[in-house]
């Protein structure tokens, strides 16, 4: 069998055993879904107080929502083999056992654990962008939707590159959930506001060093067709989700260095 056939079956089989207690998976979808809407409550307190904030609205800030959103639900039910690395794969030696097997490791971790709860948030995502093509007429032409495509596929890129990180982190500390928490759950909070409304500092660390003005702001500008306050050319958009290719490449290259640090549990 070939690797993604096999990545597949993994998948299958997870989703699978979920599947076995109906009600725990849905009530972990739900719960997904009701936490996750805490956020969208504030973001819609936030501009039913001050109705614009520098002149952005609440459907174009809804835009930014729902993709981020759909980008981290999908890399978070994918990278979950990553994010326990450490707790559940390092610490017991059944890490050796992956090794053993002549398939890529990073297939084998994503296929470990999809998480079904993650469609909480997937479907909050959605829900926000009917909300935002309604709020900001966003007209949903074939360009529109194929950049829409394009920028979340980069999202998922970048975050996954993130939980790569993280898991790459383990080899050196065991424990590194709280260090990656920083640029998964905060970076989904930072990208979910225009960029204009931060910092300079903070806007080049979204744009060059964790790249997710790259895979949501510029792309949503363009769906927008709105000119940015920033100055950046509209082609900026077109382009700018592959950085999170660039960024999941960059991460493997880390994740390689980390495998031959690892030396086994012996058990």
């Amino acid at each position: 069998m070939g690797s993604l056939p096999l990545f597949f079956r993994l998948m299958a089989a997870s989703i699978s055993g979920q599947a076995r207690y109906p009600a725990s998976a849905l009530l972990l979808t739900v719960g997904q879904f009701l936490g996750t809407g805490i956020e969208v409550i504030a973001v819609w307190a936030l501009f039913h107080r001050f109705g614009e904030v520098q002149g952005w609205a609440i459907g174009e800030v809804a835009l930014f929502y729902g993709l981020v959103n759909c980008m981290f639900a999908i890399a978070d039910a994918l990278g979950h083999g990553f994010d326990v690395l450490g707790t559940e794969f390092l610490r017991t030696g059944t890490f050796d056992r992956l090794l053993l097997r002549p398939r890529p490791l990073a297939l084998q971790l994503m296929g470990n654990d999809v998480r079904i709860s993650r469609l909480g948030r997937l479907l909050q995502g959605v829900i926000v962008l009917v909300f935002a093509t309604v709020q900001a007429g966003i007209a949903w032409t074939p360009g529109a939707v194929a950049l829409a495509l394009f920028a979340l596929a980069g999202g998922v890129a970048l975050f996954l590159g993130i939980l790569v990180l993280q898991g790459t982190l383990s080899f050196w500390t065991v424990e590194s959930l709280e260090i990656a928490n920083v640029l998964t759950y905060g970076g989904v909070q930072a990208a979910q506001y225009p960029l204009a409304l931060y910092a300079q500092w903070f806007r080049r660390v979204l744009t060059f060093i964790v790249p997710l003005a790259c895979v949501a702001y510029y792309p949503a500008l363009a769906i927008l067709g709105k000119p940015d306050p920033l100055g950046a050319p509209g082609w900026v958009g077109m382009v700018s989700p592959l950085a999170g290719f660039v960024f999941l490449a960059a991460a493997f290259g880390a994740w390689r260095i980390g495998l031959r640090r690892y030396a086994s549990t012996g058990s």
